[in-house]
């Protein structure tokens, strides 16, 4: 492992546990038991941490999705685990600019790649799949549906007109 694979395994952990504030130089560097100046020899900066961690919520996603294989359903039922076991992680990744700067494009294909099969290799029908799944995801996040909502079932319907 390299030392910048340790930092972002740090950096992930505490977000998880503390949230997106948490990822400062200063934090990133006390959780490592370093200081601070010296996390820059291996990473540019907060923003560097978050390129970081956002290539490795894509490609998370990649292996979770490609293992739920092809069929609509089991994708975005894979989606949707994902996102609600790495609550901040999807958040940093999903609700903030993709940087496609410094991630490489195949990384973003790969996770989108599932998703563009199940929609029949229709790009617009896909994304319209995906914004589907995460507006699903982020009202479940944000805890928006009544407490006795059948999630399950909502997910169904939304799904039903793309089978």
């Amino acid at each position: 492992m390299t030392r910048r694979e340790e930092i972002l395994d740090v950096a992930e952990s505490l977000l998880e546990r503390e949230g997106p504030d948490s990822l400062t130089m200063r934090r990133v560097a006390e959780a490592m038991g370093i200081r601070a100046p010296s996390l820059y020899k291996h990473i540019a900066n907060k923003e560097d941490i978050e390129a970081g961690l956002q290539e490795r919520a894509l490609r998370g996603l990649t292996g979770t999705l490609s293992s739920a294989g092809t069929d609509l359903m089991a994708i975005t039922a894979a989606y949707r685990r994902w996102a609600l076991a790495r609550p901040a992680l999807y958040e940093l990744a999903t609700r903030r600019p993709l940087r496609r700067d410094v991630i490489p494009p195949e990384v973003e294909a790969a996770a989108a790649a599932p998703i563009v099969a199940a929609a029949g290799g229709d790009e617009h029908r896909a994304r319209a799949l995906w914004a589907l799944a995460h507006g699903l995801v982020d009202l479940e996040l944000a805890g928006r549906f009544p407490p006795d909502a059948d999630l399950d079932q909502t997910w169904r319907a939304a799904l039903t007109p793309f089978l």
